[in-house]
């Protein structure tokens, strides 16, 4: 009987896990700011196959469908007159799945179709094809659908995740354009995403930050930016977006182990900085503690030091007798420090910058 792990030992050599990769795309030699790509021609019923089984994955921002009838039955229509549809790009992961960059509308359509999910409105060309389903066709009809080739460009997994992350935002042409946290949720996604998704749900994280519905993955973001500052902050290079990424793509397929890790410094470190600033943490606001907007640089500087200088809850209750809520807004609105939350944020020297001083500050009170 052959070894089970004898297969597995043989993808992890063929299939390994990406490393940690360089922070600045300027880092990347440039023999690897390429895309490396191989083109298909799947037939349509090779791609609902593979849509049903899991090798084309869509990932979760990329699941919302919003084409009406009229514009999913003229796709239809183009492949039954052989008219060329435009190509679908996919960017392979390392465990082989395909997932979908550009391209969800028009999968789902045909899928949908092929499903007997609607009927075919406002035909020109087959205008005798008018309110037919799909089991409705003459058979001869369906197999000329289920055969057609529909042109798919992969984005092989060998390419540098930075330059990946770049194609996304150049064919992020969406009615509403994805934000860079949603693009990095389709290209990373797996146990550290779902994380960040669980913990951006957070109702305290919420309260602190936003304080409103999130739909974009915003609260998702600010606890990456926390996670990768409290790991690497020293060595922080930008541009953000970038660093964001390569912590993401690290992090990836993490362990339970280091998941855990990651859930309890972030939890803790929140429930630290709530005990002891409440609504005004991470908030620039004035003497009468009143016009309290939330700003992401402070957020970075108030986790990072709260996390590292990690008080007992003796030293944080005793904070409130030493008037910390209106030394905090003295501290904040002080020109040496308000440079480092108030322009070039994500330069280095401005995340650095504000991470020492407020660290410093805290210290001295602690």
């Amino acid at each position: 009987m052959i070894e089970k792990n004898k297969s597995t030992k043989l993808a992890d050599k063929l299939f390994p896990e990406v490393e940690e990769i360089n922070l600045d795309i300027l880092n990347i030699p440039p023999d690897k700011r390429r895309l490396n790509t191989e083109t298909y021609d799947f037939t349509v019923s090779s791609l609902i196959d593979y849509l049903k089984n899991g090798h084309i994955i869509i990932p979760e921002f990329q699941r919302g469908y919003v084409w009406n009838r009229a514009q999913a039955s003229r796709l239809i229509e183009s492949l039954i007159i052989n008219c060329p549809i435009p190509v679908i790009f996919l960017s392979q992961n390392p465990d082989e799945t395909l997932a979908v960059i550009d391209g969800n509308q028009r999968l789902n359509s045909i899928k949908l179709y092929l499903a007997d999910d609607f009927e075919l409105r406002g035909l020109t060309a087959y205008p005798e094809l008018e309110g037919f389903k799909f089991s409705e066709l003459d058979p001869r009809f369906q197999r000329h659908i289920q055969n057609r080739t529909v042109r798919c460009i992969v984005i092989l997994k060998d390419t540098h995740p930075q330059i990946k992350f770049d194609v996304f935002e150049r064919l992020n042409t969406g009615s509403v354009k994805l934000n860079s946290h949603e693009l990095r949720h389709g290209i990373h996604s797996g146990p550290f995403m779902e994380l960040l998704e669980k913990l951006g749900n957070d109702k305290t994280f919420r309260e602190l930050t936003l304080n409103k519905a999130d739909k974009r993955m915003k609260s998702d973001e600010l606890v990456l930016r926390f996670l990768s500052l409290a790991e690497n902050w020293r060595n922080y290079t930008k541009p953000l977006v970038a660093f964001l990424n390569g912590y993401s793509e690290a992090n990836r397929n993490a362990n339970a182990g280091k998941l855990i890790e990651c859930e309890n410094d972030f939890r803790n470190t929140l429930n630290t900085v709530n005990s002891a600033l409440h609504k005004y943490a991470f908030k620039t606001y004035d003497e009468s503690l009143k016009n309290a907007k939330f700003n992401a640089a402070l957020y970075d500087a108030q986790m990072i030091s709260f996390y590292e200088l990690n008080p007992s809850q003796e030293k944080i209750e005793a904070l409130a007798n030493k008037n910390f809520i209106s030394k905090n807004q003295k501290f904040i609105e002080s020109e040496d420090f308000n440079k480092f939350i108030s322009s070039g944020t994500t330069d280095k020297n401005s995340v650095v910058g504000r991470i020492n001083e407020y660290k410093e500050f805290l210290k001295n009170l602690l």
